[in-house]
């Protein structure tokens, strides 16, 4: 099995050496592959597309925005 090496600060590293009893190896792991999961689904959902890199952008722009003045209305 390949090997992958991660950096992380020296806090991080002495908050996870305070929790031994967690397999850090196995949350990196999950986490990655529920990563790849999401870019994968998010390439089926995609792959059909005709809306423009500049169309996703503005897309995102709005949903930013209005998830932003619903937050800030509550």
């Amino acid at each position: 099995m390949p090997t992958v090496t991660i950096n992380v600060d020296d806090d991080l590293k002495a908050q996870m050496e305070d929790h031994s009893e967690i397999n850090w190896s196995e949350v990196a792991r999950n986490a990655f592959e529920e990563k790849i999961d999401d870019l994968e689904m998010m390439n089926r959902l995609t792959s059909d597309s005709e809306l423009t890199d500049e169309d996703v952008d503005e897309l995102a722009e709005l949903i930013d925005s209005n998830v932003a003045e619903r937050l800030a209305g509550k």
